[in-house]
């Protein structure tokens, strides 16, 4: 396959890089010291109307994609009454992440990231399909918030764009939602998720494929009623240019291309033209159009009406089509080898603890201290074992700063009112079901293990909760307990045992300390299967 243009990592700080752009107007980074190793990588997008795998290498901090792969799924369709997925559409989707997995044997977990979008937000029975999901991909797949998904498009836009100071907006209209983003250069300073998309509204409103001027009219209302709180926060004075991602605004660009319009962009007399042929061709079947692709003639007539409804509402006047998105933002990721996301979550950590008024001295000192039991429990991890418990540690740090977020709410239900904070909220650069598994240590740091709904045979959660809930009764003075001597090891020779030791002048010296560590240990060892000896 022949190589495609480079898609740049994320700029670093100020003089630590020259910008140059580029003949093709990408803008590319020249480090100061280059990398001299290959690196390959792989985004999984899983949309509510298709599922996209893209494959590259980096080479000296430049992405070349080397594969492409899509496959029209259409899982948003498959939602019943109930928001439960149907299981024909789990099915169509678990065939195609089987193939996906196929072509990703031999990556590592490091190398790949996979996100499902809106439709996996909606469904009710959605760890069903991811459990099994993952397993066919070979990589556990995250679902992430609207917001969330909102930043990544807009940083895999603005990569392939020059850095100017130009003030952006961007869409992207997918099946089942619509991120409106406004950013300047590489940054993103508002964004939003809305519910209407491609699929929701031609199942709604061009049901059967049939198009009608009736029709077409009711659904620009109702997308209109949807979209209209957008007005003041994307107001026309507060972007320069317009540019479409992905989905419904390449679908429509690439059809007035291939009819003799302008290429690369949207404009309102497109749209009215186009808004005609399909009123001619008066359904689906018997749309007849060069460049319009055979699996979005069933959904063109609510992408369109959702696009034509963002023109009126936010003036715009000609949209430009880009090729960066959802997929792209995660690849940039990937090639910051996490550091940028994890500053970006670590400022979200912060973010929260700040406005739920948590104790921040005592949130990372109970962290800190988590991670120090933490270590000497996996000490001697090398290797990927390393980097995994080190990335492990990065998330006791986190729930030790949001683990009294929620006592604001209630002093002793605190730690069920912090998990449901973090199981409701938008954190940048985290996963829905990442937040989810915060939210499962925030309420398990304390009280009876038995009625804490968890897997406890993942043995990286049970480590985990294990530290953070020491961490917390060692810490109960508010003040920097006295670790020396303190070991937490597993017991290779009884499953699911670990010991604790002390030095042996400990309890006396901190009897409230021993008599917490003694509750704990009792708590442990009445959760079937576990046991903690001291």
């Amino acid at each position: 396959m022949a190589r495609q243009a480079p898609f740049p990592q994320p700029a670093p700080s100020v003089g630590a890089c020259q910008l140059l752009e580029s003949p093709i107007g990408h803008v590319e980074m020249k480090p100061d010291v280059e990398m001299n190793h290959t690196t390959r990588l792989a985004a999984v997008d899983l949309g509510s109307n298709s599922f996209r795998l893209e494959i590259g290498k980096v080479e000296h901090g430049q992405f070349f994609r080397t594969e492409y792969l899509k496959e029209t799924v259409r899982q948003g369709g498959g939602l019943d009454q109930n928001r439960n997925l149907t299981h024909e559409a789990m099915q169509r989707g678990w065939d195609c992440l089987a193939r996906f997995g196929e072509r990703l044997a031999g990556f590592t977990e490091d190398e790949v990231c996979a996100v499902a979008t809106q439709t996996l937000r909606e469904a009710r029975n959605r760890e069903e399909f991811l459990k099994h999901g993952s397993n066919m991909l070979g990589f556990p797949i995250n679902v992430i918030s609207g917001r969330e998904e909102a930043r990544l498009i807009y940083q895999g836009v603005a990569q392939a764009l020059p850095n100017t100071p130009e003030r952006r907006l961007v869409i992207d209209i997918g099946g089942r939602s619509t991120e409106l983003i406004l950013g300047c250069g590489l940054a993103s300073t508002q964004m939003e998720s809305y519910r209407v998309g491609s699929i929701a509204w031609s199942m709604r409103y061009f049901p059967d494929g049939q198009f009608t001027k009736r029709s077409f009219q009711i659904a620009e209302i109702s997308a209109k009623a949807v979209l209209d709180e957008a007005i003041s926060f994307y107001a026309s004075d507060l972007w320069d240019a317009s540019y479409g991602s992905a989905g419904t605004v390449n679908a429509v660009g690439d059809v007035l291309a291939a009819s003799g319009w302008p290429a690369g962009s949207v404009t309102r007399d497109g749209l009215d033209w186009l808004l005609e042929r399909l009123l001619a061709a008066q359904n689906a079947e018997r749309l007849r159009l060069p460049g319009m692709k055979e699996d979005r003639k069933a959904i063109i007539g609510g992408g369109l009406s959702i696009l034509r409804a963002l023109f009126d509402l936010l003036r715009i006047t000609r949209l430009v089509q880009t090729n960066g998105g959802l997929r792209h933002g995660l690849l940039q990721d990937l090639m910051g080898h996490g550091q940028q996301q994890a500053d970006l979550r670590s400022h979200s950590v912060e973010r929260l603890a700040s406005k739920f008024g948590a104790d921040a001295t005592h949130g990372k000192r109970v962290g800190q201290v988590a991670n120090t039991i933490y270590a000497r429990l996996n000490q001697g991890a090398a290797g990927r074992e390393q980097l995994t418990h080190e990335r492990s540690a990065q998330k006791i740090a986190w729930a030790g700063q949001l683990h009294e977020i929620g006592s604001r709410i209630s002093h002793t239900d605190y730690h069920k009112h912090g998990s449901y904070i973090l199981d409701n909220t938008d954190a940048m650069g985290f996963a829905l079901t990442e937040l989810h598994r915060l939210s499962l240590l925030v309420l398990g740091h304390r009280g009876k293990l038995r009625k804490l709904d968890v897997d406890f045979e993942d043995e990286m959660f049970v480590r985990q909760l294990m530290v953070l809930r020491l961490a917390v009764a060692l810490c109960h003075a508010r003040r920097d307990p006295d670790l020396d001597g303190l070991t937490l090891v597993r017991d290779t020779r009884v499953p699911k045992q670990f010991v604790l030791t002390v030095r042996s002048d400990w309890t006396q010296t901190y009897p409230q300390s021993a008599h917490l560590l003694n509750e704990e240990s009792v708590a442990w060892q009445k959760r079937p299967g576990h046991c903690w000896c001291r």
